[in-house]
């Protein structure tokens, strides 16, 4: 349907001048009009050459009348005249009031702002000839009716005939009213019935300076016609990091909270906003590095995330969800260019770029200036207010105002939004830092060419920060990185990686190479056709030359644009192929690979024979087809192998075409006995008496190999003192030890049986003797202690040696000595075991009545005896020692007291006794210990 029609007013056009008519119409009159600046009345057309006009039409006024009019200068026109049109003999009128019609339909479109496209050069337009004379020029002849009528437009959709039009309802205009006839083409109401038709002319505004230092940027003003400069938004941070706001004011923090980047002041766009999240990048949590980058639009919130730190290897999210690039949804538009993740969104004009080191945001002032906020501050071009806080307030300086802008991140839960921020830890060297020499290359010839679009110092103020403050990080390259980029942002592409000795060298993957100026987007198949206007250039890993990216979701370099498929490998147009078991070919067209079912010749085995089993392998011809095979599975078989006894092994063999084993127990070739097998030539023991080892030779009966035996050699000589004896256990006697072996002082060897004594033959007041106690043979050395002897007291002629041939004894004159105690000091020996020292021992000794009187009653000797006895005694303990070297307690007597007492005096026994008591062993031992009892050693 047709929009309403406006009001009106009622027309009426004041005739032309008269003039010389040249139509067939005798009420009207021809206007001519020529390439001239104004327009020109003539009586007849004229021989100039037709004009040529170019013109760009946008959606309104695309009719003829409009075509023609819009070709014009300016001019002014009657609505209620017409356009006569002729071509070749045919002519056409056009009344002028569907200029008006014209305006009808932009009406409803006036809140589009049409873009210019303007065509180069000139086209080449219709000939145009008037109906009189006979020329052949071209002209566009106008015809005006003289007569004064009054006409009502019509709406849009509706007819009209050629020629006045009956007056009707008057309407009115007033008179500033305008509307565009076409692109950059303006119709005014000037006053009653008069149309000026206007052409916009634009004169070229003054270029300003950009606070930021960059260039400032052509933008179409809202009628669609003219242009005018604008400073962008354009933010960026890098390194540990530092910031350039949108003004561009440089600082650097060091927080490693989330924080707003840019939020809006007033709230125009749904949830938008764009942060960084920072951690800190070094083990002294000193200085922060950029981790992720977040931005939110309506209903998306995107995440690109450093995936290794001080890396370009970034992960993209949406809505916590990874995402492959190219992604679009939303209005949002993710892809990759050269290094960088952009994130872009169209209906705001603006771009965010990342690649694990810096980042930059542009925006265009038209849509965010003076409506900024955050840590890239406040878009006006004024460096005055980047340092605002959320209230509004201006803060002294932009470290202290970046604290402000945390957010809450559920991740970082020390990091509380509205608490007062501590002081920012200083990062400047306790030493002076020589910067490192890549850092120079910002201010010498590599970035030159940049130094007229944007100023280096305080990217190279950033780099010595991060060389001094993280030497070990290369963390100074993310300065020179950003800055390139920034100088190719405006215009100046500078290949700065190859100046660093490899220290900021960027590696590609195989198949792609470096390049410091490549285009924003790479050109792929599908684009290939389209005009890509951008001159701008980013660094980045691209295809070869003679190569292209097959498509911006398919990171492959083809020669020629054929297919790829999921295996990423490129084929050309009419190839046939075979992917993921499916025969495919590559066709030109929408599908492009088409596939079908691989078909594979099956050959059916059969697995016939124990142990066998049908299995399929992978065909080294044809991977998708298995070849079927038996194989051989000897758990299957039923048959189990023998137990062989000692000396027998298990030997199998498979039987040819069969899978089961044959056993049976074959020799080992090995000697056995009691149990256990023997290797030949190694010894095997059978007893202690005999050497036996294993043979080589074979036991026929047996099929054992046979043990040979030798008996060991015996030695039969003993040393004196010693005899052969057998061992129980053993296969040869040994020498045991029988009798005392006593060496004297004289070196000499004297060797006594058990119970045995004997004088020194050279000093009879040494006495050796052996005993031989619980088989243990005993000797002993005794030193005969004698009493004291005096040679006076005894009566001449009477001295004699005692029966041990050591003491002396004699008959005393006439005094006697009295029975009395004598002590003396000696070694007490028990059993083997003798005291460490000397015991002092007691003993009676003295005289006492006794005599022989012969009694004539009796016709017999009477005798009288008494000796010397002890009358009380003690019992006292001494420490032996044994030759063992254990000790031992030993009881012995002490005399305390002596007298004489009586004794029987009995008569000597026969020499038969004496000598069975010499006889006897138990009388020898006593005599010893009555030797022993009285020598000391």
């Amino acid at each position: 349907t047709a929009p309403p029609t406006p009001s009106t007013p009622e027309l009426t056009t004041t005739p032309l001048p008269p003039e010389t008519p040249t139509t067939t119409s005798p009420l009207s009159t021809t206007t001519t009009v020529t390439g001239s600046s104004t327009p020109t009345s003539t009586t007849s057309s004229t021989s100039s050459p037709t004009p040529t006009y170019t013109t760009t039409l946008s959606t309104p006024g695309k009719s003829l009348a409009c075509a023609v009019v819009c070709s014009l200068r300016v001019v002014a026109l009657k609505l209620h005249e017409h356009l006569k049109l002729c071509l070749s003999n045919q002519c056409t009128l056009i009344p002028l009031v569907l200029l008006l019609h014209s305006y009808y339909v932009h009406s409803a479109s006036l809140s589009t702002i049409p873009v210019s496209a303007t065509t180069s050069g000139t086209t080449q337009t219709e000939s145009f000839t008037t109906t009189s004379g006979t020329t052949s020029s071209s002209s566009i002849t106008i015809n005006a009716t003289t007569t004064s009528t009054t006409f009502k437009t019509l709406p849009p959709g509706s007819t009209t005939t050629s020629g006045p039009i009956a007056t009707s309802t008057a309407v009115t205009i007033t008179g500033s009213d305008s509307w565009w006839l076409c692109e950059c083409i303006k119709a005014v109401c000037i006053e009653d019935n008069v149309v000026q038709v206007i052409p916009v002319v634009c004169n070229p505004p003054p270029k300003p300076t950009c606070a930021n230092g960059l260039s400032p940027v052509p933008v179409i003003d809202e009628d669609g016609c003219c242009w005018h400069w604008e400073c962008d938004c354009y933010c960026t941070g890098w390194g540990d990091p530092h910031y350039m706001t949108f003004d561009g004011l440089y600082y650097s923090y060091q927080g490693n909270c989330t924080y707003v980047l840019v939020e809006e002041i007033n709230k125009k766009v749904d949830n938008f906003g764009v942060y960084i999240d920072n951690y800190h990048c070094d083990s002294r949590d000193v200085v922060s590095c950029p981790r992720t980058l977040i931005v939110r639009h309506e209903t998306q919130e995107v995440r690109l995330r450093t995936a290794q730190p001080n890396t370009l290897q970034v992960e993209v999210t949406v809505n916590n969800q990874l995402v492959a690039l190219p992604y679009k949804k939303f209005g949002v538009s993710i892809y990759e260019s050269g290094i960088n993740r952009v994130v872009e969104i169209p209906e705001l004009k603006m771009n965010v770029t990342y690649n694990g080191l810096s980042f930059s945001i542009r925006m265009p002032y038209s849509l965010f200036g003076n409506n900024t906020q955050g840590q890239c501050g406040t878009c006006n071009n004024n460096t005055a207010d980047d340092c605002m806080l959320p209230n509004g307030n201006i803060a002294e300086n932009c470290e202290t105002m970046a604290d402000h802008w945390q957010v809450v991140d559920p991740s970082k839960p020390q990091c509380s939004p509205g608490l007062v921020p501590t002081g920012s830890p200083s990062t400047t060297p306790t030493q002076p830092c020589k910067e490192s020499s890549i850092c120079e290359l910002l201010l010498g010839s590599v970035f030159e060419p940049c130094h007229a679009f944007v100023q280096p110092e305080k990217y190279y103020a950033a780099c010595v920060f991060d060389s001094c403050v993280l030497p070990n990080l290369d963390l100074e390259c993310s300065s020179l990185q950003i800055y390139a980029a920034t100088c190719a942002d405006q215009g100046a592409c500078i290949d700065w990686r190859k100046h660093t000795n490899g220290v900021c060298s960027h590696e590609c993957p195989p198949g792609k190479e470096y390049r410091a100026c490549g285009p924003i987007k790479e050109m792929t198949c599908k684009s290939r056709g389209q005009n890509d206007t951008s001159t701008k250039q980013a660094e980045g890993c691209f295809c070869p030359n003679g190569t292209m990216l097959y498509d911006s979701g398919v990171d492959v370099c083809v020669k020629t644009c054929g297919c790829v498929g999921v295996d990423m490998i490129p084929r050309e147009f009419g190839e046939r192929f075979t992917m993921d078991c499916q025969d495919c070919i590559c066709l030109e067209g929408e599908h492009g690979i088409v596939c079908e079912p691989h078909e594979c010749e099956q050959k059916k085995v059969t697995c016939d024979g124990e142990g066998f089993y049908e299995v399929q392998e992978v065909n080294p011809k044809d991977s998708c087809c298995p070849l079927f095979t038996c194989k051989c599975n000897t758990s299957l078989c039923t048959a189990k192998a023998p137990k062989c006894s000692l000396g027998f092994e298990v030997h199998s063999y498979i039987p040819s075409g069969q899978c089961c084993p044959v056993y049976q127990c074959v020799p080992k070739g090995v000697c056995v006995h009691e149990n256990a097998e023997f290797l030949p030539n190694s010894s095997v023991f059978v007893d202690k008496c005999q050497n036996c080892f294993c043979t080589n030779d074979v036991n026929i009966s047996t099929q054992l190999n046979i043990i040979s035996c030798e008996r060991v050699p015996c030695n039969t000589y003993c040393q004196p003192g010693y005899e052969l004896k057998p061992v129980k256990g053993e296969c040869c006697g040994k020498c045991v030890q029988t009798k005392c072996i006593i060496h004297t002082a004289d070196n000499s060897e004297l060797i006594l049986s058990p119970g045995d004594f004997k004088n020194d033959p050279r000093n009879n007041c040494t006495i050796y003797s052996c005993v031989d106690v619980h088989d243990q043979l005993i000797a002993s050395t005794s030193e005969i202690t004698c009493p004291a002897f005096n040679e006076d007291s005894c009566k001449p002629g009477t001295i004699s040696f005692l029966p041990n041939g050591c003491c002396k004894t004699c008959a005393p004159v006439d005094s006697r000595t009295p029975c009395s105690v004598r002590q003396r000091k000696d070694f007490i020996v028990y059993h083997g075991c003798r005291s460490v020292d000397r015991v002092e021992l007691s003993e009676c000794e003295g005289s006492c009545g006794t005599f022989s009187l012969y009694s004539a009653e009796a016709n017999s000797m009477d005798h009288s005896c008494s000796c010397c006895r002890e009358t009380r005694t003690t019992e006292k303990r001494v420490v032996l020692k044994c030759p063992g070297g254990h000790s031992m307690s030993h009881k012995y007597l002490y005399v305390e007291s002596c007298s004489c007492q009586e004794t029987e005096c009995r008569r000597p026994r026969s020499h038969e006794l004496q000598n069975n008591e010499e006889n006897d062993e138990a009388n020898a031992l006593n005599r010893i210990k009555k030797a022993i009892s009285l020598t000391s050693k």
